[in-house]
């Protein structure tokens, strides 16, 4: 199993110190409901209020306005709008396309696939559906991505294997491929942050329930280690300092 959870860690996929002011990452990889739990408990804890939007009624276009954000296709392009699964809400298909280093080694070469999300105001803590994810193209991994503001990739999800993708559904229990990822950067403030997976061959979609907000600077505990997860453990993590531990579900 390759699986990145909610975690903390040096490097671009956690914590990021420096002398003048800290700096940390943090992501979610959960369950729907179990996801939107621990990004809500994560932007409380920091001093955040979080603001949802669930996809609806979403158009055909090379674009599509939400009010607070604007989504587009990171190559251009137009969006189509569908359903999937159980998810909250409408989704758009974002399936992996592009070239160049195998194994795949190079996040940024399957950026244009993806999608952008610009917001009239700032934010540094996003989170979102994921579904069609880790039912191919596993070889050596398949990998899901957050930037802020064009910034370094986020690895929020990775797996080697199709159960890594299977979480119960919320709505019927059983195990299906729809997850919650989310990334928080108390680094700064910012005003677009892309998505997007390198499975090529995944159909893979986005949406749902997007939830988003802007954490104080600092705000996020610097410093904290990821716990290493036991086989058949749950991962917990004292990211938030006792006040909102960050949920994994139990790996199969």
């Amino acid at each position: 199993m390759n699986l990145i959870g909610t975690m903390l860690a040096a490097t671009a996929l956690g914590v990021v110190s420096t002398a003048a002011a800290h700096a940390t990452i943090v992501t979610v990889f959960d369950d729907i409901a179990g996801g939107r739990s621990a990004f809500d408990l994560t932007v409380a804890a920091a001093g955040g209020t979080v603001d949802n939007d669930v996809w609806g009624g979403l158009s055909f276009g090379t674009s599509i306005d939400r009010g607070d954000y604007v989504i587009t296709r990171n190559g251009g392009g137009s969006l189509s709008p569908t359903t999937y699964g159980t998810m909250s809400g409408e989704v758009v298909s974002i399936d992996p396309a592009g070239g160049g280093s195998y194994p795949r080694t190079d996040p940024m070469d399957y950026f244009n696939s993806g999608v952008t999300l610009t917001f009239g105001s700032a934010v540094n803590a996003v989170g979102f559906e994921v579904g069609d994810w880790a039912t191919c193209c596993l070889d050596p991994t398949t990998d899901l991505y957050i930037s802020f503001d064009g910034g370094a990739p986020i690895l929020v999800a990775s797996a080697d294997d199709y159960s890594d993708g299977l979480f119960p559904s919320q709505t019927t229990g059983s195990l299906v491929n729809e997850i919650f990822v989310a990334a928080f950067d108390d680094s700064g403030d910012f005003t677009s942050v892309s998505f997007w997976g390198n499975g090529i061959g995944e159909y893979l979609v986005f949406g749902g329930d997007v939830r988003y907000a802007l954490l104080d600077q600092g705000s996020l505990p610097p410093d904290t280690p990821a716990v290493p997860l036991p086989a058949g453990g749950l991962l917990l993590l004292g990211a938030l300092g006792g006040m909102a531990a960050l949920r994994r579900r139990k790996q199969a």
